[in-house]
């Protein structure tokens, strides 16, 4: 019986130190999403009244939770049942970050993010401030959704040859841990300025300053790193799961070039594709 004791706490430990190291490589494949995740987060939790900030990050955060709990099940039957069509999803969830990050590069150029926002801040009320409020959480968390997807699948990508148990478990502490770290962090950076103001209200004034000045200039800072992370990402994910796109890389350049360039030409492709249906669509019904 003893025997039989140790031999169950040895297949225990066998089994928490493949989940341990499953965890960590899933972890190290999902880096590039989650820093994506954190740069856009943190954009889209910027905007609110102070005494409001983390109330709606803590909003965001719930939803996030929300969203892996409705992806992660379906996303173990799928690796259970339909593993082929986890390739497929990624492909998808793929082009989405290379429009996302087209996108980011297209607003950059022409201003039209930042004219909107000062519009939007320009016309708000204290009647609809609450309205506005609701629809940046509710985009934030639509966005977090499809972040997710990526995060999920991508982790789980990584454990497909190990058991069902491992797949399950490693798979759910990197969604967790993205979830709690992203926002986590994403908390500590819309509270900079706080910081600041405080040093300014302990007569440090050029420490307050500096406080007050970085949190935008990090925002903007995480929004550049996070749109080269989302068309890497997306590049990469298409250049590993399509066989083809192999043969068009140029072999005198190294790969994360490759990936960068056929990144950002994806990208810029399904944003035309994407204007043109949506200029249709509004001819045609509007």
């Amino acid at each position: 019986m003893a025997s039989g004791m140790f031999a169950l706490l040895d297949d225990i430990a066998v089994l928490a130190d493949d989940i341990a190291l499953s965890t960590k490589v899933a972890t190290q494949k999902t880096a590039a999403i989650l820093g994506d995740d954190l740069a856009v987060n943190a954009e889209k939790a910027t905007g609110f009244k102070q005494e409001r900030e983390l109330k709606v990050i803590w909003e965001i955060t719930k939803g996030s939770l929300k969203n892996k709990a409705i992806i992660l099940p379906i996303a173990f039957v799928l690796s259970a049942f339909a593993p082929w069509l986890i390739s497929i999803i990624l492909v998808f969830g793929g082009l989405y970050l290379l429009y996302e990050g087209a996108e980011k590069i297209e607003e950059y150029f022409l201003k039209d993010k930042d004219e909107k926002n000062e519009k939007i801040l320009k016309n708000s009320t204290v009647e609809n401030i609450v309205d506005i409020e609701k629809a940046k959480i509710k985009s934030a968390v639509f966005t977090d959704f499809i972040l997710s997807i990526e995060i999920i699948i991508l982790a789980l990508t990584t454990v497909l040859d190990k058991p069902l148990i491992t797949q399950i478990i490693s798979t759910t502490v990197v969604a967790i841990v993205a979830t709690i770290g992203v926002y986590g962090i994403v908390a500590l950076i819309v509270r900079i300025d706080n910081l600041g103001f405080w040093f300014i209200k302990k007569e440090k004034i050029r420490i307050g300053n500096f406080f007050i000045a970085l949190m935008p200039r990090l925002i903007n800072v995480l929004s550049i790193v996070g749109t080269i992370a989302m068309i890497l990402v997306g590049g990469g994910i298409l250049a590993h799961n399509i066989d083809f796109i192999h043969h068009i890389f140029i072999e005198s350049i190294p790969f994360i070039v490759n990936e960068l360039i056929l990144g950002v030409v994806v990208g810029f492709i399904v944003l035309f594709v994407v204007h043109k249906s949506k200029s249709l669509i509004k001819n045609t019904y509007y």
